[in-house]
């Protein structure tokens, strides 16, 4: 009897290191991303999974700023990619990130609610400083929200737009929101006029989608602003060498041709 348990204690032994042998224990790389990457990085994600079947890709996905503040106050990641360079700043004077590198270019739209008094109201560029107008925009402390003000301060020195365009506008707004997909949910659902987003959050493969009850108008190019989105491994990483491997698939041909398919610029484009 004792020698049959001592085999089936052997059997065991050996069915197990043949087990964990056999099927890769599941390795997982948490990646921080930018609430307008959402799309495109769930494509990286599986395109990066089909490299590697034992390999599980977490997207967090979220307002720049949170993220950085997150990593900040000792959240566990690989990668961060960020909507601008001063959310990566804010993690790298911390010690958090090693070689951020500029990964793709956005740019940004005006959105308005497809509703026939909008279209009264909201004609061109110029009537988003009506009074009345009710505009919503990402925070100040959102890369967003950063590059929409900074857009209309540009549009303060077009021609016929007055050096207080910018003022009269950011007068009209009426919430200030966390991340810039908040924006068009609010334009969208009518509870504001109009908003300015990215120009990836209007485009893609489900473009028809996505502009679904919402109007995109343009800023001109000599006024727009060329957002920076900017990705890094974070120094302690759990995986060094499948946290690069992310990076080098972002920054590669086919990365950036996904990147490109949701509305985003390649990161050599000029």
């Amino acid at each position: 009897m004792r020698n049959s348990r001592s085999l089936l204690a052997l059997i065991l032994v050996l069915s197990g290191c043949r087990r964990d042998r056999d099927v890769p224990e599941e390795r997982a790389l948490t990646v921080f991303a930018a609430a307008s990457l959402v799309e495109a990085f769930g494509e990286l994600e599986a395109a990066f999974e089909r490299q590697d079947s034992s390999l599980d890709v977490r997207l967090n996905i979220a307002g720049s700023q949170q993220l950085a503040s997150q990593l900040v106050r000792g959240a566990v990641a690989d990668v961060f990619a960020a909507a601008d360079r001063e959310a990566m700043q804010f993690a790298a004077d911390r010690g958090l990130v090693l070689a951020p590198e500029v990964f793709a270019h956005n740019r940004l739209v005006v959105i308005a609610a497809r509703r026939p008094d909008v279209d009264d109201m909201l004609v061109d560029l110029l009537n988003l400083a009506t009074p009345g107008l009710k505009l919503v925009l990402a925070a100040p402390e959102v890369p967003a929200g950063r590059y929409a003000r900074q857009a209309l301060r540009n549009l303060s020195r077009a021609p016929g737009y007055g050096p207080d365009f910018a003022d009269r506008v950011l007068g009209n707004v009426v919430s200030d929101e966390v991340d810039v997909r908040s924006v068009l949910t609010k334009v969208r659902l009518g509870e504001a006029h109009a908003g300015i987003v990215y120009a990836s959050d209007v485009s893609g493969p489900d473009s028809l989608r996505r502009r679904e009850g919402i109007r995109v108008m343009r800023i001109p190019a000599a006024y727009d602003v060329r957002a920076e989105y900017v990705i890094a491994r974070l120094r302690s990483v759990r995986d060094s060498a499948t946290a690069d491997a992310f990076l080098r698939l972002v920054l590669s041909a086919d990365g950036q041709a996904i990147l490109e398919r949701f509305g985003f610029e390649r990161s050599g484009a000029p």
